[in-house]
């Protein structure tokens, strides 16, 4: 398989825009893996994001082994922790939480993960994280003992989006969490956006394909979507190839 990142890379040049769906190993039942990984086929995501804020050792590999039977498209682990680390996904989305000052979060869980990433094939990609908030308290905010970035700050948001491209991140990854009773506003996604040289995430609270539509118009390279298909697989329809 290619380099996960340098099909972002070539996406971002060519004005494509991608979706990754997020699937959470807590949430999903693995006799549900086969069928639902058929309706992601049918499409137009072009990734799928596996992990969760809070998921028990174990769980992770085995949903990854499952989902690799069922597509090719490429699985990229979204870890809350070190203990969802696999070689059974393709890569992985080293987060540093930058918009918290968290230290066991921008870089203590990323010594703790060298050991565990040691031997295996995954592509590692350095990601800014940034948590911005959307009304109610997430489980990476009660997880991570951190605040998120209130969205009024739009100055804070952009300066560090900057700094994590600074700091030489490939990716920067705006959040508003598993959940979030809405979503990112096109305005601060454009304004980061205008910031960066870098491809830019946005995900939480997307329910809707006018929403989705809003945020890549605003600026959004790559989307991920994760509740609103656990709540709704209908949206699939909408979302069809």
């Amino acid at each position: 398989m290619s380099s996960i990142y340098q099909h972002i890379i070539t996406a971002k040049a060519k004005g494509e825009k991608l979706l990754a769906v997020l699937i959470d190993p807590d949430k999903m039942k693995l006799e549900a893996v086969s069928s639902f990984i058929s309706k992601i086929n049918q499409s137009i995501a072009t990734h799928i994001f596996v992990g969760g804020s809070e998921v028990d050792e174990g769980i992770t590999e085995i949903l990854v082994d499952k989902i690799k039977k069922h597509t090719s498209l490429p699985v990229v682990l979204f870890p809350g922790d070190v203990i969802q680390i696999t070689d059974k996904a393709d890569g992985i989305l080293f987060l540093s939480l930058i918009s918290g000052r968290n230290p066991e979060y921008l870089i203590g869980k990323h010594v703790e993960a060298v050991s565990r990433l040691k031997g295996t094939n995954l592509e590692v990609i350095p990601t800014g994280y940034l948590l911005i908030e959307n009304g109610k308290e997430t489980s990476v905010q009660r997880v991570s003992k951190t605040k998120p970035i209130k969205r009024s700050e739009i100055q804070i948001i952009k300066d560090t989006a900057k700094a994590g491209e600074f700091l030489g991140m490939k990716l920067i990854y705006l959040e508003a969490g598993s959940g979030a009773t809405h979503a990112i506003e096109p305005e601060i996604i454009l304004k980061v956006k205008q910031k960066l040289t870098i491809p830019l995430i946005v995900g939480g609270g997307i329910k809707s394909i006018a929403e989705l539509k809003s945020a890549y118009n605003a600026g959004a390279d790559l989307l991920v979507i994760g509740t609103a298909f656990e709540e709704d697989e209908a949206f699939f329809n909408d979302i069809k190839k």
